[in-house]
């Protein structure tokens, strides 16, 4: 199973008129956040693959990225037209057995929206306990992707207040051992040292811009 990863920032091999042919083996495509609408529709309409996503931290800002391609207002409202967001839900994929979760936003710096105080996300990620352990009794595991905008606490994150990680998703981590975490919120410079970290049976992966997930099911 190939998915494409996308987050934070328009990826030009992907926003292509070659995007077709260099993703057609893709099954499945997760966006991190903080991406334009525009582009959502792009990549299902180009690749005809359904997009899950999370919100970032700037729902609601119309952005034009470094390039140019001025994509418009950035996806924030759950509109099947731009992808099924997952923010604050966990989805069982039965075509392909697959189990993903969502928890969108960054750390409260200033007020603005889809930003959370830790207590506030843990709560959130407290909501989706019934459902996971629901997914443990019927498919024998909790979950397989957690999807977040913002890193775990300490774990590709930065000093200050509005990149700083999320305590309560490390605790997740310990709690439901999935077999991926991927979030953006840190940009990475250098595409090829891109941040992939072991945490206990998880797989914590930045897909800043654009990332390809193989999985051997």
């Amino acid at each position: 199973m190939k998915i494409l990863c996308v987050s934070d920032e328009v990826d030009p091999l992907v926003y292509s008129v070659n995007a077709k042919k260099r993703y057609a083996d893709i099954d499945l495509v997760i966006s991190s956040g903080d991406l334009p609408a525009k582009y959502y529709e792009f990549i299902i309409s180009t690749l005809n693959r359904p997009l899950l996503y999370v919100n970032g931290n700037h729902k609601g800002i119309h952005k034009t990225d470094d390039s140019g391609y001025g994509m418009g207002a950035s996806a924030g409202s759950c509109d099947e037209y731009y992808g099924e967001c997952i923010d604050g839900k966990v989805l069982y994929l039965k075509k392909l057995d697959l189990i993903v979760a969502g928890l969108g936003g960054s750390m409260k710096y200033n007020n603005g929206l889809d930003q959370y105080t830790e207590t506030a996300q843990r709560r959130r990620m407290a909501r989706m306990a019934p459902s996971l352990m629901l997914n443990k009794i019927y498919h024998g595991r909790p979950v397989d992707i957690l999807v977040t905008h913002a890193a775990p606490f300490g774990i590709h994150d930065a000093p200050d207040l509005c990149h700083r990680g999320f305590e309560c998703f490390n605790r997740f981590i310990d709690q439901y051992r999935p077999k991926y975490l991927l979030h953006g919120h840190v940009h990475v410079l250098d595409q090829n040292k891109r941040p992939v970290t072991e945490c206990s049976e998880t797989e914590v992966i930045n897909v800043f811009k654009s990332y390809i997930l193989e999985i051997d099911k």
